[in-house]
């Protein structure tokens, strides 16, 4: 416990410490955010913002996750062997994002990374992250259900596709929840906090240690992304915090219980899937606007207050999750 707060403390002042440094080159290189002019007028103002920085969550739990391995590689091989594979679905992720940001925002291809292109590299993260659980660790097939507190075993099959279809449900939700200054931040740190304190009360000490390198870096990343953002984390940093919520989830076998703990993200999502859908049967609109979090901000909230809110109800949620487990 005593490392894993040092831990936590340290990635926090490499992030802001990478945040200084990285975000004025950003700002020189000229990698802005590019606002959508059918969005919230108040967002236009963001017009140019410094973008990608998820770079600075990427960079900071590469370095510290290391740092985590090497500390542990002499007496226990096996927690530091196992931070791997959770490591790369996360890094992983956050480099399909951050071809994406960088085709926008770099080369001014306005389109990114091809839907289907990026669909294909977070599938093929996730089928190997799945699969590594299954054949070279002993995770097993077993999902726990929550308010039930037991474990049913899947089936091989099952499993699989299921948790596939998990990790990518997960990194779409968060995605989509990133459209406010600090929002996704601050929902993702709170949903990984809780991960991590599952971790601790199970004593799997490889999510522990992750999960409190990740909302270390999260906390530094958050002085620079609270209204009114210096940086955004643009598709590295979304995706990036989607598979680690993802990959901690499934590694405790508690996938289900995202869908308590990560309430926002998972309502976000609905809230598009509902617009969409009504809007091409009717021509009408459920929200003023898709995701959740904007129809709130047209109707008088400000961004803050959506971030003040959607934090308090994750906290809840997450409360809620740790007692049903």
């Amino acid at each position: 416990m005593e490392f894993q707060i040092k831990i936590l403390l340290l990635s926090f002042v490499v992030s802001a410490t990478l945040g200084i440094i990285i975000i004025p080159i950003l700002r020189k290189l000229k990698v802005g955010q590019i606002e959508r002019s059918d969005g919230p007028q108040s967002h236009l103002t963001k017009q140019g913002t410094p973008t990608m920085g998820g770079i600075i969550l990427i960079i900071t739990i590469a370095i510290l996750t290391v740092f985590a391995y090497a500390y542990y590689v002499k007496d226990e091989i096996d927690v530091a062997k196992r931070l791997l594979p959770i490591l790369l679905i996360s890094a992983g992720f956050g480099l399909v994002g951050l071809v994406d940001d960088v085709k926008k925002l770099v080369f001014k291809n306005t389109d990114g990374l091809k839907p289907a292109y990026k669909m294909l590299g977070l599938l093929l993260i996730s089928v190997a992250y799945v699969l590594y659980l299954v054949y070279f660790t002993d995770v097993g097939t077993d999902t726990y259900i929550p308010f039930f507190k037991t474990y049913i075993n899947l089936g091989l099959p099952i499993y699989i596709i299921f948790n596939i279809a998990v990790i990518l449900g997960t990194t779409n939700a968060v995605n989509l929840t990133d459209g406010v200054d600090g929002l996704a931040t601050s929902v993702s740190t709170i949903i990984i906090t809780c991960l991590t304190v599952i971790g601790i009360i199970y004593d799997v000490k490889e999510v522990a240690i992750f999960g409190s390198i990740v909302t270390g870096a999260c906390l530094g990343f958050l002085i620079f992304n609270l209204n009114p953002a210096k940086v955004f984390m643009g598709d590295t940093g979304s995706l990036l915090l989607g598979g680690v919520i993802a990959g901690m989830a499934i590694y405790l076998k508690m996938p289900l219980l995202l869908i308590i703990i990560a309430l926002i993200p998972v309502i976000e999502t609905i809230s598009v899937i509902m617009q969409v859908t009504y809007y091409k049967k009717t021509g009408n609109r459920i929200f003023k606007m898709a995701p959740l979090h904007h129809h709130f901000e047209l109707s008088g909230w400000n961004e803050n207050k959506v971030v003040s809110i959607f934090s308090i109800i994750t906290l809840i949620v997450c409360i809620i999750g740790l007692n049903v487990i």
